[in-house]
């Protein structure tokens, strides 16, 4: 795919980028990245840098993806292990 120039503003300010990401996967992040900050208290956002509360937001995102990325190979895991165990099972009654 070929790289365009996104752009999107939040807290004010303009932010623009080149992706070669489909454009619904660009817009999920920045709706995702939204969704994560709107939940910051309005306070904290009226004294913090908006280039910090995007930072904090990308490292809130990045947290759930470790978190995700942990729940899913555990998964994967636990999938794999119930394969082999039929597997075995399966072998055992041919024998």
């Amino acid at each position: 795919m070929e790289e365009r120039l996104v752009s999107f503003t939040m807290f004010g300010q303009e932010f623009t980028f080149y992706s070669d990401a489909p454009d619904d996967e660009v817009q999920g992040a920045i709706a995702m990245l939204r969704e994560e900050l709107e939940g910051t208290d309005l306070a904290v956002r009226s004294t913090v840098p908006s280039s910090t509360m995007l930072v904090l937001g990308c490292l809130r995102l990045a947290a759930r993806y470790v978190n995700l990325d942990k729940e899913f190979n555990a998964f994967r895991t636990d999938q794999e292990q119930s394969v082999d165990k039929m597997i075995n099972k399966l072998s055992s009654g041919i024998e």
